[in-house]
């Protein structure tokens, strides 16, 4: 059949159309929140534990700013945190119906309805809106929590009006709730009456069992030193070493004597009774292990037994350390192989392994030790609740605690299991499992010296030669019991060939360690199948329970009567999420069916409390983590006084909150109940519970529904780790398989397709991440399993190097805010007197007022820049007004006023003679950054032409460089080109004839060989309004604009600037800027014209081949103002941030720059200028002088701040420091303007974009509407000024930019002013801070283009937003690039690092974007570096980048759908 592919899968964005949702006023869900989903019995629900009140309101709190938590009204025995909030919420109904819903009576009438698609097991839980958290409360059922008190009264009070409502007001509705799941009011609830607690049958204490198990040691090791204790195997199989009771007696005493007495001193011996040892054994040698833990019994030391750390940086070891040093852990015990095997330095000491304490590390082998003298005997005592042992226990979150056994439990396990198997003396028993812990350390060590039993012991590292190898030796030894997990009896099957000789008829009990887990049942019904012939009886098998807290928990009691059939149940997977037991049908998929795991132990009580909250007593048909209440169990955590109290110290507590029994219980750790005739049933376990949209999920049921899923060829059976990770406030569930070798992507992928289908029909939820890794790449625990924290911790930092992915977040996330709706503006009605829009301020502000200004400008009585020049030449000729500098840092170049003045003559004598221009003529100057573009430009101006400066074609790139120029000088209709004869040459090459029509350049005129002659006159312009210059540039959009910019906006534009940054013929500018548009063009070649300062120029392309070219200039020129790109911020940040050293040797000082503007057309980027700022401050940089500035297309320069450090009145004016603020993000895309404090969540720091120029009036208006708008809102920037530009010149590539971009009105309010719109979001602020003469200054806030912003669930997001995030998602992320396709938002990555770095950042950046933007990305694409195109200002490009990815241009190394 074909294959779905998860494509398919329609997006949420698509499914709900925008009518479908409610207006926004009723936003709050239900009218009826405050009313508690009933409770079928009536009872009252006493669960709600402090410890889930407090964990919930801090989650609450956290998680949402509106949104606290609910709980159920407790009438007893609960806490009082749910009554008062029981009260509050039955206060905060305002009546807006008949009567408020009664709060504290348990009734439906009120809770919310769903529809439900009934009978089909398929059906996906219909996502219902509302806006608060979900809570569980204690029983399982989850009720609709409210919105705070508040917010619902404002809610309520908004629902209902007091007077007519005015169209023109609305409601801001910035506050993005995320949904949450409501709950299902046809969800089972349990029914059952309240359990009782189970007991086991007595412990019946036999006569001649020892008082303590080294008492049992030292009976047989003396009355019958021959008998074997333990065989161990090589890897062929054959008996390695047999180990008699004579043999372990007198080496443990010998290990016990060496321990107490050869470490350390006499007066100072290392280790004393009570230390806690380790034991680092391999596990091929248990004979070695067994030795040192008897050793260690009769030194009265604490042994605590662990892996072999392999490798310094072994999974999960640098845990194992952590739990040594807690536990004062200095002497480890270790066998003379393993010693050797550990790696050692150069000196031959074992180095120190990553987290673990300083060891010394012991050889146990008895060459090594010396002989206890005759007369030195252990001390032997009764049992008592001294420390036996501890054995380690790997948590959720990979951290690993230490459970201590005393010694009386210990002998009383080893009493219990005794009974519980029926264990004889001298049985022979085969142990497949680890002898350090669990399971095989109880029965292969412990029990076994109690019973004087025989063990034969199997390395896993045999197992993994020879499946059958335990079966052989069950059949070579006529072995009575055999401990394995289902895993080995998985391995023996299909390692199973018709092996004759195979006769399982002595086997009494097969122990299968992990009956608990889902999928071991099917592991012992098809090896009873096969081995049934073979002399296996059923009653044979014997699962059983256990967990490192409370030992072994239950085991089913091999039986002689074979017609008694063991316990099954086939419960419904639909009713086990909500913790309920439904009997199913087994004809089902969605069902789970489970073996018991035999009785409770003998002299233990067993119950099931509820898993959260309380420990309250389930009822007979609910799953509840299971308790025990024995001796026989661990009694703490080792050092955690807390976590022990939580685990082995509950009392649980029936419905009335009496508790049931006056002694602690265990909890176990397990999820189960106790079914018919007392027999334990387990479903699960605590560290594997996923809680999905409030349903309970296991991991263990999910590897089995995955492994489930055929064909399994493409990926190894034993190694699928399933576990959640949380994203957006709720769980997610990430699979991660091992693919072998051979299979093909289609394969996988068709393979996750169908585990994806199956697991979404069979437990009714949606897989978040499914992906492959190569083989054995994932971490692997000591014996072979996966290590699942370890995998999740490389999952999330980004290192698990997945070689497929499939995403789908689409599905899985329901939780998102609604789409926003539009709201209707306001209209002319809401407009109050003067200033204010509906009650704010509206948003306007303007520089300082060019009238009012004394200044003895003498350049002012100049209509003309031309007329300015010949001025300066006239009176001051030799003073110099450029100095270009190369890429050594000395001078290339220097012009003074006359000799500037006379170049340019030259050039329009050149224009007039041999171009033979008209006055209006367009001439296109193709110059490199230098002195030649000014003195063409002059030229052009004293000829009366009108010059189009052109950034050059790049000689390295000519194919991408030259179409644009040639675009430009067609657009521009030059009627000439003025460049220097180099590029004259390259305009006219082979290389420029492939990727242009060389011929149709217009008349190219080389101004390296210039005329000697004088013009008759200089052009001056009849009218101040005509044509200066053309202004042409890129935009981010890809589109090329030209402005016209006439003489009277020229002069005007250079007054402005001159007046703001203080410009005087004795001040020195270093400007490192491109000079070919906006501010950039103007400050490098205007305004030392007009002001008279020297300008000392350093072009940016020099910075490549050496970036400290523009802060030495700065330095040695002792530079007060300078203007630089974010182009080559970035690259002095990047270049010289490991040299500030070597610079400071050099003598670099930047102590003396008061201004250090970068030039920008786009929000400030405020982490590079931060850290610009960090890195030079120490060669005297103030990390004041760094600002801003802004400009754009209609208007080259709208703010530049030219801060003044030092505050003295002779220094004339001073501005304020530029001001950060902290933004909510999630507001802003509702086009509000929220400020919150630094640090909040969801804060967006922006920085003010410099001081408003003087003569230059800003507002902000809606850009639909055009009305004018508050203080609060985002909006466009529109600006008046006298150096506005006056009108597009010509557009290419999208013809739908009228005219109003530079003369548009406001709808209402001043409707007389011509405004300019600038095609920018922004804000206005006004700041504390005031400027020189008193007034308050007004901040502009730049957000970002009109354009580029992408409209996405009705919400407005700017691309540079989610591409910080995502630039922070992880490490190899070195740049990002957002755009929409659809409706789907693209995410491009460049990646820095492998090319198996690849998939590990599908996941991060989905994750990222959905918490920080509530966003579901739609693809992901990994590109090589470089591939994201960035214009001349450094900014990115990224309509050129859509249109690249549209078709197919990018050559990604992987694209991710995630659909």
């Amino acid at each position: 059949m074909a294959v779905p592919m998860p494509s398919k899968r329609r997006s949420l964005v698509v499914q709900t159309s925008m009518d479908a949702y409610t207006p926004p006023d009723t936003s709050s869900g239900s009218e009826d929140e405050g009313s508690v989903q009933g409770d079928s019995q009536g009872t009252p629900t006493s669960s709600q534990g402090s410890i889930n009140m407090e964990h919930w309101i801090s989650q609450a709190i956290h998680g949402s700013t509106t949104s606290t938590t609910s709980s159920s009204s407790t009438q007893s025995g609960g806490s009082g945190a749910a009554h008062r909030l029981a009260d509050v919420m039955a206060q905060t109904h305002i009546e807006n119906h008949s009567a408020p819903p009664d709060v504290t009576t348990y009734t439906s009438e009120h809770s919310i309805q769903i529809e439900r698609p009934q009978g089909s097991t398929t059906s996906r839980t219909a996502p219902k809106y509302g806006n608060a958290e979900l809570m569980e409360t204690g029983d399982g059922v989850p009720v609709s929590s409210r919105v705070s008190a508040k917010i619902q009264q404002l809610v309520n009070t908004l629902k209902r009006p007091k007077r007519p409502p005015l169209r023109e007001f609305f409601v801001d509705d910035f506050e993005e709730l995320l949904e949450v799941q409501q709950p299902d009011p046809n969800q089972p609830k349990p029914e059952g009456a309240q359990m009782l607690a189970m007991r086991g049958e007595q412990l019946g204490v036999v006569t001649n069992w020892p008082p303590s198990l080294e008492a049992a040691l030292q009976r047989w090791g003396t009355i019958s030193p021959k008998a074997p204790c333990l065989t161990t195997m090589d890897t062929n199989g054959k008996p390695l070493y047999i180990l008699t009771y004579g043999k372990l007696w007198t080496r443990s005493m010998k290990v016990a004597y060496n321990i107490l007495h050869k470490l350390g001193t006499k007066q100072e011996p290392m280790v004393r009774p009570g230390d806690r040892v380790a034991l680092v054994f391999p596990n091929n040698d248990p004979a070695a292990s067994m030795v040192a833990f008897y050793g260690c019994l009769l030194a009265e030391v604490v042994p605590v037994p662990i892996e072999v750390p392999l490798t310094r940086k072994d999974a999960g070891s640098q845990q194992i350390g952590f739990l040594l040093g807690s536990c004062g852990v200095t002497v480890a015990l270790t066998s003379d192989a393993c010693h050797k095997g550990l790696p050692k330095s150069p000196t031959g000491e074992i180095p120190q392994f990553k987290g673990w304490p300083k060891l010394l590390w012991f050889v146990t082998e008895s060459k090594h030790l010396s002989k206890p003298p005759r007369d030195w005997f252990p001390h032997i005592k009764d049992a008592n609740n001294d420390t036996a042992y501890i054995e380690y226990k790997t948590c959720k979150d990979g951290s690993v605690l230490g459970v201590t056994v005393t010694r009386i439990a210990l002998l009383t396990h080893c009493q219990a299991l005794t009974q519980a198997c029926g264990y004889t003396e001298a049985e022979t028993i085969v142990n497949v499992l680890d002898f350090k812990k669990d399971v095989g350390l109880w029965h292969g060590i412990l029990t076994s010296v109690m019973n004087m039993m025989h063990v034969i012991s199997i390395p896993y590292s045999l197992m993994k030669v020879n499946p059958l190898s335990w079966i052989q030796k069950v059949c070579q030894y006529k072995a009575k019991v055999a401990c394995v997990k289902s895993r080995d009896m998985h391995w023996a099957l299909v390692a199973h060939r018709d092996q004759r000789d195979i006769n399982l008829s002595s086997l009494r009990m097969l122990i299968v360690a992990d009956g608990a887990n889902p999928w071991s049942i099917s592991s012992c019904d098809a090896f009873l199948n096969v081995f049934q012939s073979k002399g296996l009886r059923q009653e044979v098998i014997c699962p059983c329970a256990s967990s490192p807290e409370a030992l072994t928990v239950a085991i089913r009691r091999p039986t002689d009567d074979s017609n008694q059939p063991p316990g099954r149940g086939v419960l419904s997977m639909h009713g086990l999420t909500y913790g309920v037991i439904r009997v199913d049908s087994e004809e089902k998929l969605s069902v789970l069916t489970v073996q018991d795991v035999g009785l409770v132990m003998p002299g233990a009580i067993m119950c099931s409390v509820k898993p959260d909250g309380i420990p309250q007593l389930c009822r007979t048909d609910e799953i509840g983590e299971l308790c025990v209440c024995a001796i026989a169990t661990g009694t703490s955590y080792y050092g955690l006084s807390g976590m022990t109290k939580n685990t082995f110290e509950v009392f649980p507590v029936t419905s009335s909150g009496a508790p049931v029994s006056e002694y602690p219980f265990v909890r176990t750790g397990l999820l189960g109940f106790v079914g018919p005739g007392g027999l334990v049933f387990v479903v699960g376990k605590m560290d594997g519970l996923m809680v999905v949209s409030g349903r309970r999920h296991n991991a263990d049921d999910i590897v089995a529904t995955a492994l489930a899923v055929e064909p399994m060829k493409f990926v190894y059976r034993g190694r699928i780790a399933v576990f959640s990770v949380t994203v957006l406030h709720d769980e997610r569930i990430v699979i991660v398989a091992e693919q072998r070798p051979d299979s093909t992507e289609e394969d996988s992928f068709q393979w996750m397709s169908r585990v994806l289908q199956a697991i979404d029909s069979i437990h009714q939820v949606g897989v978040y991440c499914l992906a492959l890794v190569p083989a054995n790449t994932l971490p692997k625990t000591p014996l072979g399993g996966i290590h699942l924290s370890e995998t999740k911790q490389l999952f999330l930092e980004g290192s698990l190097h997945p070689c497929n992915v499939l995403m789908c977040p689409h599905t899985c996330v329901t939780n998102l805010p609604k789409p926003r709706q539009k709201q209707p503006e306001i209209g002319p009605a809401s407009v109050m007197v003067g200033n204010l829009v509906s009650g704010k301020r509206i948003a306007q502000a303007s520089g300082r007022d060019l009238g009012q200004i004394e200044d003895n400008d003498q350049a002012r009585k100049f209509l003309f820049l031309s007329e300015v020049l010949q001025w300066r030449a006239q009176t001051t000729p030799d003073h110099v007004l450029y100095t270009l500098l190369n890429c050594r840092g000395t001078i290339a170049n220097s012009l003074t006023c006359v000799q500037l003045h006379k170049r340019a003559e030259k050039i329009a004598v050149m224009l007039m003679e041999r171009g033979r221009l008209q006055d209006g003529d367009h001439v296109a100057l193709v110059y490199p950054p230098g002195i030649d573009l000014i003195a063409a430009f002059y030229g052009c101006l004293y000829a009366g032409c009108v010059p189009i400066t052109v950034r050059p074609p790049h000689p390295q790139n000519i194919a991408t460089t030259l179409p644009t120029v040639k675009m430009i000088v067609e657009v521009s209709r030059s009627a000439c080109l003025m460049t220097t004869q180099l590029i004259c040459k390259l305009l006219r090459s082979r290389e420029a004839a492939a990727a242009v029509d060389v011929r149709a350049w217009p008349p190219i005129l080389d101004t390296d060989d210039l005329p000697k002659k004088r013009p008759a006159q200089i052009y001056k312009p009849s009218n101040p309004d005509t044509l200066a210059y053309l202004d042409f540039s890129v935009s981010t959009t890809g589109m090329l604009a030209g402005v016209k910019m006439c003489h009277a906006a020229t002069s005007a534009f250079c007054r402005s600037i001159k007046l703001q940054c203080e410009l005087y013929p004795s001040r020195e500018v270093a400007i490192c800027l491109d000079p070919y548009c906006g501010l950039g063009f103007v400050l490098w070649c205007l305004c030392s014209v007009y002001s008279g300062h020297q300008s000392i120029l350093i072009p940016p392309s020099e910075l490549e081949t050496n970036p400290a070219l523009w802060l030495l200039a700065v330095s040695q020129y002792k530079v007060r103002d300078t203007f630089c790109s974010y182009s080559v911020m970035e690259l002095c940040t990047k270049g010289l941030g490991s040299q500030t050293e070597s610079l400071k040797a050099r003598g670099l000082d930047l102590s003396r720059v008061r201004t250090c503007v970068v030039v920008a057309e786009e929000r400030p980027r405020i982490a590079l200028t931060q850290s610009f700022s960090k890195l030079f401050k120490d060669l005297g940089l103030h990390p004041r002088a760094v600002s801003t500035s802004f400009g754009c297309r209609v208007n080259l320069a709208i703010c530049l701040q030219p801060h003044r450090l030092w505050k003295l009145a002779q220094q004339g004016t001073s501005g304020p420091d530029p001001t950060t603020v902290y933004v909510d993000m999630r507001a802003l895309r509702h086009d509000r303007v929220r400020l919150v404090e630094r640090g909040s969540p969801h804060s967006l720091p922006l920085m003010e974009s410099g001081k408003i120029l003087p003569g230059v009036r800003i507002i902000i208006a809606n850009p639909e509407t055009k009305g004018p708008l508050g203080d609060s809102h985002l909006g466009e920037i529109w600006v008046h000024s006298a150096h506005n530009a006056s009108g597009y010149f010509t557009i290419y590539g999208d013809e739908s930019l009228q005219s109003d971009h530079f003369s548009s009105r406001l709808s209402f309010g001043d409707t007389q002013t011509i405004w300019a719109r600038t095609g920018y979001l922004g804000f206005l602020r006004r700041t504390e801070l005031t400027d020189a003469n008193g007034e308050r200054h007004d901040a502009l806030y730049v957000v970002g283009a009109l354009d580029e912003a992408m409209e996405l669930r009705g919400m407005r997001y700017h691309p540079i937003d989610i591409e910080t995030s995502v630039i922070r998602a992880h490490k190899s992320v070195t740049e990002c690039a957002v755009f929409t396709w659809t409706n789907l938002l693209v995410v491009v990555v460049e990646l820095d690092g492998s090319e198996q770095e690849a998939l590990d950042l599908v996941p991060l950046v989905t994750n990222v974007v959905l918490e920080e933007h509530y966003l579901v990305v739609g693809v992901v694409v990994v590109v090589d570096i470089g591939v994201i195109p960035i214009n001349s200002r450094g900014e990115k490009q990224r309509m050129h980048l859509r249109d690249g990815f549209l078709a197919d241009q990018l050559d990604p190394i992987y694209v991710a759908y995630n659909m």
